[in-house]
């Protein structure tokens, strides 16, 4: 007589009757739960930063168990950053300012180049007779590369220049250039006896603290100047440039008619040494002899 075990499907067709499931195994890493950094504990803190002017919210988790602290990289949003005026495309590559005695010059330069803006300053001076000076529009130079054409052709100016010239760095503009044509105390460059004053050295030293801008050392353009040695006499935190303007004197005496009957007289031994070599295809005269 057939059992009730032997009526089912599975004994028809003599297949076997699958035995009890065997119980999981704990696994080795379940004895130390890790729990999830993203998981929510209680001791989870929370922190907020105010960087640059821009606030970025970051989360740090901190979790202790039996197999040490986890934490979490914060993450955090990009800083802010101020825009400079000076990133209009529209706008000129230079601003260029000048003293008074150089308005002329000034007004030339600019009239030749596309690329520069002319710039004032309101020179006055107060009862004392102290100078009293005006950088006009001043938080429009910001992020901008600025010149200053200088004259220091008498004593009496060289303090309201150099007030100009300390004060356009520090208005956090890209760069700096001083243009000073004419070096006026290269000729005082060494001493003969003991007592004598190099103030060619002193004027340099006085130049070679002009602040630095946002782009780094300021630049001084020199034309000129009365011994190439005297670039030793510049600190570190200036970049003095020599330019020469005899190119320019050799083209305007070719351009002359009797241009083959032109000689060169040099008025010492200095003169001579320091320019002969840019006029040789000219005759020349040591008048010092």
């Amino acid at each position: 007589m057939a059992t009730a075990a032997s009526a089912t499907p599975a004994a028809a067709f003599g297949a076997k009757t699958p035995g009890p499931a065997p119980s999981p195994q704990p696994s080795p890493a379940s004895a130390f739960p890790r729990p999830s950094p993203r998981a929510s504990t209680p001791g989870r803190l929370r922190a907020s930063l105010r960087l640059g002017g821009a606030s970025a919210t970051g989360s740090s988790s901190v979790v202790g168990n039996a197999s040490g602290i986890h934490l979490a990289a914060p993450v955090l949003a990009p800083l802010a950053v101020p825009k400079m005026s000076g990133t209009v495309g529209s706008q000129k590559s230079v601003l260029l300012f000048y003293c008074e005695e150089m308005r002329e010059l000034a007004e030339k330069v600019v009239a030749r180049n596309d690329d520069i803006e002319l710039r004032s300053i309101t020179w006055r001076t107060f009862a004392d007779g102290f100078p009293n000076l005006f950088i006009s529009n001043a938080h429009t130079i910001r992020g901008r590369h600025v010149a200053f054409l200088a004259s220091f052709s008498s004593p009496s100016v060289i303090f309201e220049q150099l007030s100009i010239i300390y004060a356009l760095p520090k208005l956090f503009i890209s760069s700096f250039t001083l243009i000073l044509p004419f070096f006026p105390t290269g000729t005082s460059e060494r001493m003969e006896d003991e007592g004598d004053v190099a103030t060619a050295f002193t004027l340099a030293r006085i130049l070679s603290h002009i602040p630095i801008s946002r782009g780094g050392p300021s630049s001084l353009v020199i034309f000129d100047i009365h011994a190439l040695q005297e670039r030793f006499y510049f600190g570190d935190s200036v970049l003095p440039c020599f330019e020469s303007g005899i190119p320019i004197l050799k083209s305007r005496l070719q351009e002359l008619p009797d241009s083959d009957n032109i000689t060169i007289a040099f008025p010492d031994d200095g003169a001579w040494k320091r320019f002969y070599k840019q006029l040789q295809h000219f005759p020349m005269v040591n008048s010092f002899v």
